[in-house]
């Protein structure tokens, strides 16, 4: 079925209701998990959730941008509107050319994940950023890590700005949130994964050094605080990335999480 093309001269129509509000996160958070959506930007990245099974709920763009979607075929409504509108709708500039709401599909249990054939599995504690989930997720996606386990409290990958970040790399590599922290990992020792917990403690094996087994687990904490104490001590062996002399006389003792996750990941899979 051809999309249905309809104009809408007013931010307030309330058949673009999906797209109201980008701008306030903490009302997205609630709101997109509870109806079961999530948005999408940019050609690229709405044809990578359309090629994975994600509906499509509706389109929102201005009129220049129609050439670039008149072959999708999909039985939801494109509302084309002005460049002002479009502003007053999302609260930016839209540089990527459209947005699309998008259904979610179920996730797995962590057990039904980890219970197939990944090897390799990145397990996130609490990530508040959503930008930096997002660019782990492609560092996944692009070093070939099988799967992501988030916890409880993990920034939602499907959120705009990680789904943009990430390149619509959250749509190529499977994942699943825990629904218990403080017992979670059991499911991945249960399920036979080398817990190795990543931390700037120079004295923790080097990660190119560490003796993998058939199944591994990298443990990656939060931006600021990094791996809870629980979590280390749940780890079956701490691991680090050496850092230079020069850096830490300088006082440069770790990366980023994002830069740590693509050289441990490197690392991991080498």
């Amino acid at each position: 079925m051809v999309i249905q093309v309809i104009e809408v001269d007013s931010a307030d129509d309330p058949r673009i209701a999906d797209y109201t509000r980008l701008r306030d996160t903490d009302l997205r958070r609630a709101m997109e998990p509870e109806q079961g959506l999530f948005l999408a930007e940019g050609d690229k990245v709405i044809r990578r959730a359309l090629a994975t099974g994600h509906p499509l709920r509706s389109m929102l763009m201005t009129r220049k941008w129609l050439p670039s979607f008149e072959d999708l075929t999909a039985d939801a409504p494109l509302y084309v509107v002005s460049d002002r509108v479009m502003e007053n709708i999302t609260g930016f500039q839209v540089h990527r050319g459209a947005l699309a709401s998008m259904g979610r599909l179920p996730l797995p249990a962590v057990p039904d994940l980890l219970a197939g054939s990944p090897r390799r599995v990145l397990v996130l504690e609490d990530l508040a950023d959503h930008g930096n989930v997002g660019a782990i997720f492609r560092c996944a996606a692009a070093l070939g890590v099988d799967a992501v386990i988030l916890s409880p409290r993990c920034a939602d990958p499907l959120y705009r700005r990680a789904v943009k970040v990430s390149m619509g790399a959250v749509f190529a590599v499977p994942y699943a949130r825990m629904t218990d922290w403080y017992g979670g990992l059991a499911d991945l020792r249960r399920a036979g994964f080398q817990l190795l917990a990543l931390t700037p403690d120079q004295s923790a094996v080097a990660i190119d050094k560490v003796q993998l087994g058939g199944r591994a687990a990298l443990l990656l904490g939060s931006e600021g605080d990094g791996l809870s104490s629980h979590w280390l001590e749940e780890a079956d062996q701490a691991v680090s990335i050496p850092m230079s002399p020069a850096a830490m006389e300088l006082g440069v003792d770790s990366l980023n999480v994002v830069a740590a996750a693509a050289i441990a990941c490197h690392a991991l899979l080498r």
